[in-house]
């Protein structure tokens, strides 16, 4: 876990000054000429920079970590979001036949076939309706059929996941 260095200036009685010293092969080196050490400055050396490039390293790291939560977290969210589809099932047999299936397509693909499909009946007419079936799912699209002697049903179906999850 990374620790905050507070960094102190190097604070002298005089700033920039110095003395020149001529070298025996004609160079010049300037020495400095601080006079009274107000406050000791952080130290530059390989230590305390080593120290804020570990710093540096976790705080990407845990930037990494939290982009992948942020992802996760959209993925199940996108997982939770669904779509309504509306459809209308006719059957042209006598109880107990029944050719009402119908082939429902997706109004967007899905990445697996792990997605609910639930089923509302919104009105019938010529009978009754025991149960919708939702059968042969797929990535685009899914078939749909209900059982009883209704000749006609609508249904609306609320289809949720099938992005992410596994």
């Amino acid at each position: 876990m990374y620790v905050e260095q507070i960094w102190l200036d190097h604070v002298t009685e005089f700033e920039n000054r110095y003395r020149e010293q001529t070298n025996p092969d004609g160079t010049i080196t300037h020495l400095p000429v601080e006079g009274t050490v107000i406050q000791q400055g952080t130290p530059q050396n390989g230590k305390n920079f080593n120290h804020l490039e570990c710093g540096v390293s976790e705080a990407h790291a845990l930037a990494g970590l939290l982009m992948i939560s942020r992802i996760h977290q959209a993925q199940k969210l996108d997982d939770l979001a669904g779509e309504t589809i509306q459809v209308t099932l006719t059957n042209t047999e006598t109880y107990p036949f029944n050719t009402s299936q119908k082939t429902v397509a997706l109004g967007i693909n899905r990445n697996n076939v792990n997605y609910t499909v639930q089923a509302e009946i919104v009105s019938v007419s010529g009978g009754f309706v025991n149960g919708v079936e939702i059968t042969d799912k797929l990535v685009n699209g899914f078939k749909v059929k209900f059982t009883g002697s209704a000749r006609e049903a609508v249904i609306k179906l609320f289809v949720k996941g099938g992005f992410y999850s596994g």
